[in-house]
């Protein structure tokens, strides 16, 4: 990898929730670290041009996918097709959530969301 393929600085957004950073992104794919705080969680949602692969790597995510819950632990990953319904959500009332998220698809902004539940007043 050369200087010029690298991000100059990566995004560091702060949310309700915890926050993100932008660890790499092209044309066709974004990777993130996120941080969900304890107790905390994300929007009930879902993207119309993009996949996301979800793979934690500290605490364990209880997430919502497609109306399901399901535990996803410490080395566990989920795969969030495009159209899914999706929640994360960190269970823990101590210890911070980790998880490094991979976005796939033809357009990967921050607006291609539809919020369906949220509790921070964002729907």
């Amino acid at each position: 990898m050369t200087i010029e393929d690298q991000n100059d600085s990566p995004e560091h957004d702060i949310r309700p929730w915890g926050s993100f950073t932008v660890l790499d992104e092209r044309l066709n794919y974004k990777v993130k670290r996120i941080e969900v705080l304890p107790g905390k969680r994300l929007s009930y949602q879902r993207h119309f041009r993009r996949s996301e692969h979800w793979f934690v790597v500290c605490g364990t995510a209880k997430v919502t996918l497609n109306g399901v819950e399901i535990l996803v632990k410490t080395g566990e990953s989920v795969d969030i097709a495009v159209r899914d319904t999706h929640r994360v959500e960190n269970p823990d009332e101590a210890e911070t959530l980790i998880f490094i998220e991979v976005m796939s698809g033809d357009y990967l902004g921050e607006d291609d969301i539809e919020r369906l539940e949220d509790d921070f007043g964002r729907v």
